[in-house]
């Protein structure tokens, strides 16, 4: 990934987890009451941005691009779909990271180092998905 495509990612994904955690909320006080018209194009307008990044390959749904403005959702299925593009993304993001690991002198691990592939040795956090 570019620069740039690592900072339109690190953005979208900020955009994302921002509006889960938002939507969420509505959705635990009342879970049926449908999204309003400013949230819903909010919410259209980084799930449009998340499939452009996700591509046929990673995106979660094959037949769903954005919700219906006509068909307006409810607070639980918004948080659903982006709960989705969340886990999603993390899988995009897995594939395009790489760790580098600083040894002691005893051999022992002294710091592992996860990088953006492509990139410039920029830094991101570890995969959330590590696998024990």
């Amino acid at each position: 990934m570019t620069e740039e495509e690592i900072d339109i990612f690190e953005k979208t994904l900020n955009q994302l987890e921002g509006l889960h955690v938002e939507v969420s909320t509505l959705s635990k006080k009342s879970y049926t009451d449908a999204l309003n018209n400013f949230k819903l194009k909010l919410v259209n307008q980084v799930l449009k941005s998340s499939n452009k990044i996700l591509g046929d390959k990673y995106k979660p749904f094959d037949d769903f691009e954005a919700f219906l403005e006509e068909e307006i959702p409810s607070n639980s299925d918004v948080t659903l779909v982006l709960s989705q593009y969340l886990n999603c993304m993390e899988s995009f993001r897995e594939k395009n990271i790489y760790s580098h690991v600083e040894w002691t002198s005893s051999g022992g691990i002294a710091k592992i180092y996860y990088y953006w592939k492509k990139s410039k040795k920029r830094e991101t956090y570890p995969p959330k998905n590590i696998k024990k």
